[in-house]
């Protein structure tokens, strides 16, 4: 019993340490990539793998087509998150450095706590708001340091990358409620596919590109579609499904530490000492917000789901007071996200 609980709470936190190594070398492989594909190209042809690689996925472990509840979710995150965030992102990074833009695009976590605490009704615990704080210092740290040692960032570049934060946090809030009606799999695989057709009116350009890319860009390009999109994704959702999101949102501030390591790797980007500095501060507020705090008497108030009309009343149904982190119960008969139905 001991270890079937660890591992169901060990899972999460697996699959979230893989969504935030993999997105951090989205950030690197976009620059690379940026050089030979225009950003619509790019997020379309990145859009295509990711929904190949999760329709094979599916179709083997016949997931089945979600409830016709879960759609909403699924075609707003699919819009904004896997559509409009990924040409913004793709064209933002044209014009700044990757550190500048880790650092404006986790500015999406503070908006998914925002949101997550005005339409999902989750929790901001003490803990919590310290740790975002702590990490927010370190990605500003970090971003502010790669542009001064010689990045450049244009005015253009921040909006849009602004504009891809405000998509991700919308996109994540939107997936919540999603992930009570239906499995990660579903959720992802949908959301992907929804995102690929937002991104078809840039086909011409994808073809013409493809035709004179480099092979290591169009590499990179799959790479971005199979591993940051379809693996991360589902694994993201798989412990969004798990925790709240706003705990989820202070988790991807472990991504401009990573985006500083890599960039050093693969770009040849040496990182300075408030470089360094700031990656540490993103990692130790990253801790500090999947801290538990000591136990106390009493149980927590369920959060509330109340993005539309049904959902609240069956996420409702499919929360106890568990522990912050914790794996979910589920009403009996409702099969676990991500599971094979």
């Amino acid at each position: 019993m001991m270890n079937t609980t660890s591992r169901r709470r060990a899972l999460p936190v697996a699959a979230a340490v893989v969504t935030v190594v993999l997105w951090a070398s989205a950030f690197v492989a976009i620059r690379r990539a940026g050089d030979a594909y225009s950003p619509g190209a790019l997020a379309l042809g990145r859009l295509l793998a990711g929904t190949v690689t999760l329709g094979l996925i599916w179709a083997v472990r016949r997931e089945g087509w979600p409830p016709r509840s879960a759609w909403r979710g699924i075609l707003l995150s699919g819009v904004l998150w896997f559509g409009f965030y990924m040409v913004a992102l793709n064209w933002g990074e044209r014009e700044v450095d990757a550190g500048t833009a880790a650092l404006v695009v986790n500015v999406g976590p503070l908006l998914i706590a925002l949101l997550g605490a005005r339409l999902l009704g989750d929790p901001m615990p003490p803990r919590l708001l310290a740790g975002m704080a702590v990490s927010f210092a370190g990605a500003v740290t970090v971003g502010v340091s790669m542009s001064a040692g010689g990045g450049g960032a244009s005015l253009f570049g921040v909006v849009l990358c602004l504009l891809a934060a405000a998509a991700y946090a919308c996109g994540v809030v939107a997936q919540k409620p999603a992930l009570g009606q239906a499995g990660a799999l579903q959720v992802t695989t949908f959301g992907c596919a929804v995102g690929a057709v937002v991104c078809l009116p840039f086909a011409g350009q994808l073809v013409s590109e493809a035709a004179h890319a480099p092979v290591g860009a169009t590499v990179d390009m799959v790479y971005l579609g199979v591993f940051p999109t379809a693996l991360a994704f589902t694994t993201w959702a798989y412990a969004l499904a798990r925790t709240t999101a706003s705990r989820m949102g202070a988790t991807t501030y472990a991504v401009p530490a990573l985006v500083v390591l890599m960039s050093w790797l693969v770009l040849g980007e040496v990182p300075g000492p408030l470089t360094l500095g700031g990656g540490v501060l993103c990692l130790a507020g990253v801790a500090v917000s999947r801290s538990r705090a000591a136990a106390r008497g009493g149980e927590r108030p369920a959060a509330r789901t109340r993005l539309w009309p049904g959902a609240e009343l069956r996420g409702r149904a499919a929360r106890t007071a568990a522990p912050e982190g914790d794996p979910v119960p589920r009403p009996e008969g409702t099969p676990e996200a991500g599971s094979a139905r």
